[in-house]
């Protein structure tokens, strides 16, 4: 009986010809498994194409619902940037394909998972822990990386076996797409000194395009989670596409970073992510409306590390559930409206509101009306300021001392 593998099948490049591949190296049944996490691809396409080149059966499971709830929902209430810009788009979908991948060779009795990450990616990080983590029985098969495949060897064994791929050697970009954002690299983007060719966007219009007037958004948060768009309540897929499409028109989520990867690589990486960048942006405004500002200097390391653990393949560590722990308790009183004002190439936020507001008015305002005493600052300023003073007075004394 031949040995059944699972493999993670996109229809591009990779998976292409390593689903011809595997089952000439490995003479092996191939299971195909393609998970519809919003990135608009044509299912149907890939499946009659997968089965087309021999698999045995194929999946193709609409997963937009779960990615956005359990994985793109808690980056939010995260404030996930990796380096501060990157909203870790495709480092969250890597942990439910790979969850989804063990299920089904766990139900198909296959020995073994295989996928086209390359040997220099983040990818084959996250895809192997997340199954090494669920079901560390199972084999791991990655051709790309294993046989040192280039990108020029996979076009031509491509061309030979007469496999339809979507990429050509004048457009070798390589491209992933899901909800929360698309990513494109290769060709001349990785010169880090190119300016990126206007052709490679698709979610994001250029800056130079005509708009005939500014436009107004407010976003209604809820626990943390965004629950609607001027008023209108939506379900999380129809809410995220529906901020791409508004901040993309005005050119708004083009991220061109020089970024570091897990293995060491510094690589040059291009996102579009209209709808993560105005997301994030109004949701840490909303923080700094409810939340004091010992909890915000707190969430902020949580953050980060929260961050790096998704984009270095940890989504299965139990520090990130210790992690999620705090940031659930915080987003307990993140609710309110944040509203934003666009404008050809970019955006501002211009107000925000909350019945758990930490703003007092009657504090902050300068007008004679104030119940904040001033006449007490000057005893804290002396207070707060007391030990700098001591030890800058120690260190005058001491170099009178050495120059005596």
């Amino acid at each position: 009986m031949k040995k059944k593998i699972v493999l993670a099948y996109s229809g591009g490049l990779d998976t292409s010809i390593l689903l011809k591949w595997i089952q000439e190296k490995y003479n092996a049944e191939i299971i195909t498994v393609t998970l519809d996490v919003g990135q608009q691809s044509n299912l149907l396409e890939i499946e009659e194409k997968a089965k087309k080149m021999g698999a045995l059966k194929h999946y193709s499971l609409d997963m937009k619902k779960k990615f956005s709830e359990d994985y793109i929902f808690p980056a939010i209430k995260a404030n996930a940037l990796y380096q501060g810009k990157y909203p870790v788009s495709t480092a969250l979908s890597r942990p439910l394909i790979a969850e989804k991948l063990v299920e089904i060779a766990q139900s198909n009795k296959a020995t073994a998972i295989a996928h086209g990450c390359t040997g220099k990616g983040n990818d084959q990080v996250r895809i192997e822990i997340t199954i090494r983590s669920l079901a560390p029985e199972l084999e791991i098969i990655a051709p790309v990386r294993e046989w040192r495949m280039t990108r020029d060897y996979e076009i031509e064994f491509a061309k030979k076996h007469d496999i339809p791929i979507p990429v050509q050697p004048e457009k070798p970009y390589s491209i992933d797409e899901n909800l929360w954002g698309r990513s494109i690299e290769c060709g001349v983007l990785e010169n880090p000194n190119v300016e990126p060719p206007e052709h490679i966007f698709n979610w994001t219009r250029s800056s130079n395009a005509s708009l005939n007037e500014n436009e107004y958004l407010s976003i209604n948060f809820e626990f943390g989670e965004p629950e609607s768009l001027d008023g209108k309540r939506m379900k999380p897929v129809e809410l995220i596409r529906a901020a791409n499409e508004i901040a993309g028109k005005y050119g708004i989520g083009r991220i061109d970073h020089i970024e570091d990867r897990l293995i060491g690589i510094k690589s040059r990486e291009m996102y579009e992510c209209p709808a993560a960048t105005i997301i994030i942006e109004a949701h840490k405004d909303l923080e700094q409306l409810v939340l004091t500002k010992h909890e915000l200097m707190f969430k902020q390391q949580v953050d980060i590390l929260w961050g790096n653990l998704v984009y270095n393949g940890l989504w299965k560590d139990p520090l990130k559930n210790d992690l999620d722990a705090f940031i659930n308790k915080t987003q307990e009183r993140l609710c309110g409206d944040v509203r934003l004002k666009f404008f050809k190439g970019g955006y501002r936020i211009v107000g925000r509101s909350s019945p758990y507001s930490l703003y007092d008015a009657s504090l902050a305002t300068y007008n004679m009306d104030t119940t904040f005493d001033q006449t007490l600052s000057a005893g804290f300023i002396q207070l707060w300021g007391l030990p700098t003073q001591v030890a800058n007075v120690l260190l005058k004394r001491i170099k009178v001392k050495e120059h005596v």
